[in-house]
């Protein structure tokens, strides 16, 4: 790992701990191999996304041919992929809540436009991370809205024009349009910004020559075809927008380029793309969390570990084990060993990674982390632990209202201990 890269390059490092957690390994197998089967609803499921419209529906009200080609591009999403790259916000890398993004335009049978949109929940119910697939025309709703507050697409985040970060047939197109490069260390893709333009003029139908680029929310930049820039207040830009795929570069030709990730943490599709000549993984190997742990007690080096699906203290019998059980219920301090398995249960070394498995949604992997530092059938005493997991169910429980409609808004104490987590979580 180059020392100039975590120190000079926050992006990196935020690229770096989404690369981490936000789609694990687990998903992307599980998806991809239901994809290759053609179960294209099967790979969504898996992927955390959901399915909003009906193929039968829409090709009853828009077409036989346009509901073939839909179907066609839904058997060749990768959901997974589309995680992979989609919008993300700092600091914790979620998902860019509240926002829609066109990943197909398509014209219907009747001449209409019509597109291909994912979606996130608002900020308040996006528990479990979860995406939605849905319909959208400029002449009204095609899915249920299911109160979105940005229905509409979002013009500085499309995929429309970058099929090769959602669609299987497309990825071999990622070193290319990336332009091969990471680039000056900014992050900007401004050797590819001339040819992106002319992408989007032509797709749009733009009878101008100049597009906006977004440095930041207060800096544009007018880009014409001859490649010469000049800077322009936001307000001022009302002429075609460049999108944020085409004005960064690839965040993991970045992470290669400074050593913050390796071909084997790569996407299986961008790393084929990126590195066609980067060997296949093996199988990984199988975790070893479940190890015995040493503990300093009594003037001796004791282990605790998993033993019949619990945390227990080894190198005591269980006589000696109920007898300072009895003398901490009366207030005592108890042996060393018991008061590291207690400190296991309510604030252990791995809650940093237990919470950022909860808040990308993979409660699977939260668990798994759980159960290999306290065993399968340990039951969970007070503190940081369980208030963490308690509060995942809590905020699943707000997502699947909202998906129903019944809800509106967030709870005060919803909002008030997600707050609170947020200060607790800046180090990280």
């Amino acid at each position: 790992m180059h020392h100039w890269a975590v120190n000079g390059h926050p992006r990196l490092l935020f690229w770096s701990h989404v690369r981490e957690f936000a789609v694990p390994t687990s998903m992307i197998e599980s998806a991809t191999v239901r994809r290759e089967a053609g179960d294209w609803a099967g790979a969504c499921a898996a992927a955390r996304a959901d399915v909003d419209l009906d193929l039968r529906a829409a090709g009853r009200a828009r077409g036989r041919r346009f509901a073939a080609t839909l179907r066609a591009d839904l058997r060749h999403l990768a959901p997974d992929l589309l995680r992979w790259h989609f919008p993300r916000t700092r600091p914790d890398g979620l998902l860019r809540p509240g926002l829609t993004v066109s990943l197909a335009r398509y014209t219907d049978d009747d001449g209409h436009e019509v597109h291909l949109v994912a979606r996130t929940p608002p900020a308040w119910a996006s528990a479990g991370q979860r995406i939605g697939l849905a319909l959208w025309a400029p002449s009204g709703p095609l899915s249920r809205p299911g109160g979105h507050p940005h229905p509409r697409p979002d013009r500085r985040f499309r995929l429309d024009l970058h099929r090769h970060l959602w669609d299987a047939r497309r990825t071999g197109e990622l070193r290319e349009r990336s332009g091969g490069d990471p680039g000056p260390g900014d992050g900007h893709a401004a050797h590819r910004w001339a040819a992106e333009a002319a992408i989007l003029l032509r797709a749009d139908g733009c009878a101008g020559n100049a597009v906006a680029v977004r440095l930041s929310s207060r800096h544009r930049i007018v880009l014409d075809a001859n490649g010469s820039t000049a800077r322009v207040s936001a307000l001022q830009c009302t002429m075609p927008l460049l999108p944020d795929a085409a004005t960064w570069v690839p965040p993991d030709l970045e992470l290669l380029h400074a050593g913050l990730i390796d071909a084997e943490r790569l996407h299986p599709l961008v790393r084929t793309a990126l590195l066609p000549d980067a060997p296949v993984p093996g199988p990984r190997s199988p975790d070893s969390t479940a190890a015995s742990r040493l503990v300093d007690c009594c003037g001796a080096t004791h282990r605790i570990g998993v033993a019949d699906g619990v945390l227990v203290a080894l190198d005591h019998s269980p006589e000696e084990i109920r007898r300072e059980e009895l003398l901490v219920a009366l207030g005592g301090n108890g042996l060393p060993c018991l008061r590291a398995i207690d400190a296991a249960h309510r604030h252990p070394e791995d809650l940093v990674q237990v919470r950022a498995r909860l808040d990308h949604g993979d409660v699977e992997g939260a668990l798994a982390v759980v159960e290999g530092l306290l065993g399968p059938d340990a039951l969970l005493r007070g503190g940081q632990l369980r208030d963490e997991l308690e509060t995942a169910a809590r905020r699943k429980v707000v997502h699947g209202l909202y998906r129903a409609g019944l809800v509106q808004g967030p709870a005060p104490s919803t909002r008030d201990s997600r707050r609170s987590r947020r200060r607790r979580s800046t180090v990280r």
